[in-house]
């Protein structure tokens, strides 16, 4: 009988019968250690509707857990193709969308329940991201439990649980039992109550432990649960005493074949028997685990440590035996005994193996601790096999972990022992990657002294794929700190060499570099190679390498003002990264986008996909400067309170980068800013800080815009000429024809800049200017601009050729960040909402056909190829979605 858990049941039950309807959802059955959750889930499967499936899966507490282990253990039950995919260890790209294909034509309503998630691999908590954001779209829910007690702010679960739609999630936190139920607990057992409720706090496990342990007095049971598994196993037979101790060395559950391997003949009598006593419980295949967590650890606890390292070994050889196909499934397995056992041959055997499989399925976290499993015994290994851990448990962790001095220290440890044995040819990967190590921390100068040294390397041996990645790494650093002569020079000898030796992944990384370079250059040919890097990385399924190129193409486009250029490269990068789960490099994509908003004048827009941005935590450095240094601008051309606060913040973190990219637009806001409020000296000091670059190297619309301010500022000192042609716009205001400037803005689309332009005309046509500047500004909301116009006008003794000033807010135009028009906005919240054309012509009293030109306006501005996309990108990017007002204001 389950006692105090009927609300939770009745949720349960619930989304069940939603997901039956066609809206899934997510379940996080959560609380402390014992207090019912796996109790809670039986009592629902008794409850659950015919025609509903419910399939268990566990993660277990193993040194390196298993990849997708709860997967694993439900697979060929939900589908055999799924199953044979796992066989395959093929990875989450293939394995990930062949679940959620399962689970739509699985014909019944399906409840995966994910057991103890707080010791999730990292694959299976990409799995749980990955379904949580289709969740509401499939006739499914996901149960997910976890102790509380195991899981603190840093936990990565944690991080999971937090990405997760908030409207998709249902939590039910399980609590302890009321002293009434306890005392109902006690009266079926034949015990007094007293102080029960008190020793226990009302923890089911507890108390159902202590009852069972046949201790008379419950006010004097132990304190530990611990005490009261012991008191329990001390009253039992020796062949069930041992059969608890042997199994009790397996985190999760024994399957039939490894309790006969471990137990012998007898271990089916002996597992009936404790079954019977309520000690173990057995699964629907067989597999036989301890009732609770805590019990199996009370038990190992007894063990003694020479005892429990022999127990290990028995397991990991019986393993070992076992030749099937699910051989790799039990690597991890294999190095948690090996381990436990101190086996130092089989840990240095086995941990590369399981490393290498974790990272086929993208668990490359789990990969990274297999390798540092093995680490531990490095010392036993050899010269060959101690480098070969350093250098891929650096890469494996450089990957999924956050770069810190272990991951360098590792490679520099790898480079070492290679140079000792004479490997040449393996320094040259590690030092490319410590370069990247290094420039990821901000240490410039570190990271080129790296690439360098791979260069010198690698170039005493053959020419290879490695001399032709140091090569394009050399590019790139070039590039990123703006020296496009270095860069291009470096990526052409990149190219050459992949090409000669048919390597498409370096060619196209190295072309991503050449053509970003001539595009800031404001050379030939950037625009083509760029194009080539994109279509050659979409070809060969390099994801990475693909929004890397959407992201440098669409900043170029943003950059040279080819609006139309950036607007199709951002919804393409940007529905490509959702497509791909590739989620910083959408963030940094809609940092880019919130930029080409701001210089469009659209603030508000600009304003709120930042926010969006700089609201998710744990997001890298260079990912989200993009959208801060928008926030900081945009604020501050609003007049908004701490407006110069986010670009100090960015300047910060550009100067630890020491990339030019980082560190001009930054300073030109503040520079802006100064200006606005009309404190020359601190607008002077960020110009000094500029000037003091290499300006040789700047972006010619870097360098414009540096000049333009250096002249309001009036800058006493004369800029030094550039060596590049000045864009048209600022050439012609430094020229002495700020209305020629701002109809050019005008043109480009860029509002504001043509305002401030028309703020800079002077003689008879500066009332005029000033009157339309006045105009643009305020319906820009820029508050600081226009009050700083009509000083100038009170100055120049113009004041009364400008507009009344207004009174109250300020009432701009809302546009829809995507350029929806009111009609497809109202659309878009119908397909949010879940409905046909048909009915969304009918709520909205148009024909069939419009709505179906409507819906297909929606598609293509989302670059959606269905509906279930565009559900998806709203979930990411919330702000898409039309304001209540905006809705109401259309339909009156």
């Amino acid at each position: 009988m389950l006692l105090d858990r009927e609300g939770p049941l009745e949720f349960l039950l619930t989304a069940m019968r939603s997901a039956a309807a066609g809206h899934g959802s997510i379940v996080l059955l959560e609380g402390e250690s014992g207090i019912g959750k796996t109790s809670l889930l039986h009592e629902f499967e008794k409850h659950a509707d015919e025609g509903c499936r419910l399939l268990w899966g566990w993660c277990e507490a193993l040194l390196t857990p298993c990849p997708l282990g709860p997967l694993q253990d439900m697979a060929q039950l939900l589908d055999p193709r799924l199953a044979a995919l796992l066989d395959q260890a093929a990875p989450p790209e293939r394995l990930f969308p062949a679940l959620l294909n399962a689970l739509q034509r699985a014909g019944d309503t399906v409840v995966l329940i994910f057991e103890d998630v707080h010791w999730a691999d990292n694959a299976t908590l990409d799995l749980v991201k990955y379904l949580g954001r289709r969740i509401s779209l499939l006739p499914a829910v996901l149960v997910l439990s976890l102790r509380t007690d195991e899981i603190g702010a840093e936990h990565p679960l944690t991080h999971v649980l937090g990405d997760l739609p908030s409207a998709s999630v249902t939590r039910i936190t399980l609590e302890p039992l009321s002293p009434e139920a306890v005392a109902v607990l006690a009266g079926q057992a034949g015990r007094r109550a007293a102080d029960l409720y008190r020793v226990t706090e009302g923890n089911p496990f507890f108390v159902t432990e202590l009852l069972a342990s046949g201790e008379s007095e419950a006010g004097r049971v132990p304190h530990s649960v611990r005490d009261a598994v012991w008191s329990r196993l001390s009253r039992l037979t020796a062949g069930e005493r041992k059969m608890l101790e042997v199994i009790s060395i397996v985190p999760g559950g024994v399957e039939p074949w490894l309790m006969r391997a471990l137990l012998g003949v007898e271990a089916d009598t002996l597992a009936d028997e404790c079954v019977a006593r309520g000690l173990l419980r057995r699964d629907n295949h067989g597999t036989v685990m301890f009732r609770h967590e805590l019990a199996r650890q009370a038990t190992l606890d007894r063990l003694p440590p020479s005892l429990q390292r022999s127990l290990h070994a028995e397991v990991e050889a019986a393993i070992s035996q076992l030749l099937t196909e699910q051989a790799p499934a039990l690597l991890s397995r294999q190095v948690h005994h090996a381990a436990g056992a101190d086996d130092a041959a089989r840990v240095l055997e086995l941990a590369p193996q399981a490393a290498a499989h974790a990272a086929r399925l993208g668990a490359h976290r789990e990969a990274a601790s297999h390798l540092a499993t093995a680490l531990r015994y490095v010392e036993q290994a050899t010269a060959e096999q101690a480098a070969q851990l350093y250098e891929g448990w650096a890469y494996e962790a450089g990957l999924a972990l956050l770069v810190h001095e272990p991951v360098i220290e590792a490679h520099q440890r790898a480079i070492a022992i290679w140079r000792e044995l004479g490997r040449t040819d393996k320094i040259g990967p590690n030092l490319c990657r410590l370069s990247r190590l290094h420039w990821r921390s901000g240490e410039g100068q570190a990271a080129e002294d790296c690439a360098d040294e791979a260069v010198r390397e690698m170039e005493h041996l053959p020419p290879g794929p490695e001399l032709a990645m140091a090569y394009s790494t050399h590019s790139q650093l070039h590039m990123l700190h703006y020296r496009f002569d270095e860069a291009i020079d470096w990526g052409q000898r990149a190219i050459a060499l992949a090409d000669q030796l048919g390597e498409i992944e370096t060619r196209v990384h190295a072309l991503n570099n050449v053509g970003t370079a001539l595009l800031f250059a404001d050379r030939p040919g950037g625009r083509e190679r760029l194009e080539e890097s994109l279509s050659l990385a979409l070809e060969h399924g390099f994801h990475d390498h693909a929004v890397r190129a959407y992201t440098n193409f669409a900043e170029c486009a943003v950059v040279t003002k080819d609006f139309v250029l950036a607007e199709r490269l951002l919804s393409e990068g940007i529905a490509f990264a959702n497509r791909h789960d590739l989620d910083s490099a959408t963030q940094y994509l809609l940092g880019r986008q919130a930029q080409l908003r701001m210089e469009q004048g659209r603030f508000r827009e600009a304003e709120t996909i930042a926010e969006g941005v700089m609201n998710l935590e744990r997001l890298p450095m260079v990912m989200h400067l993009p959208a801060l240094t928008v926030l900081g601008k945009v604020r501050v051309r609003l007049g908004a309170p701490g407006g110069k606060t986010p670009l100090r913040h960015a300047l910060q973190e550009g100067l630890a980068t020491g990339e030019a990219q980082r560190i001009v637009p930054v300073r030109l806001g503040l520079v802006e800013a100064a200006w606005l409020h009309e404190d020359h000296s601190a607008g002077q000091a960020q110009l000094i800080a500029l000037a003091a670059m290499d300006l040789d190297n700047f972006r010619s619309w870097d360098f414009g815009e540096l000049a333009v301010w250096w002249r309001r500022c009036g800058m006493a000192m004369p800029l030094p000429s550039p060596k590049t042609q000045v864009p048209f716009p600022y050439s012609v205001e430094l020229g002495g024809d700020p209305l020629a400037a701002a109809t050019e803005w005008e043109r480009l689309g860029l509002p504001y800049e043509a305002a401030l332009a028309l703020m800079q005309v002077r003689g008879p046509d500066a009332g005029p200017a000033l009157a339309r500047a006045v105009t643009m500004l305020e319906s820009l909301e820029a508050r600081p601009a226009v009050v700083l116009a009509r000083k100038q006008a009170q100055r120049l003794g113009v004041i009364r050729q400008l507009p009344k000033t207004r009174r109250g807010p300020y009432g701009a135009a809302r546009r829809h960040p995507l350029g929806l028009t009111p009609h497809e906005q109202q659309v878009l919240a119908l397909i949010a909402a879940g409905m046909s054309n048909k009915e969304a012509a009918q709520r909205l009293s148009r024909s069939p056909r419009t709505i179906e030109h409507q819906v297909s306006a929606v598609l293509s501005k989302f670059n959606a190829a269905n509906r279930m996309e565009v559900l998806l990108r709203l979930r990411g990017e919330p702000w898409l979605l039309p304001a209540d007002e905006t809705l109401r204001a259309v339909e009156s």
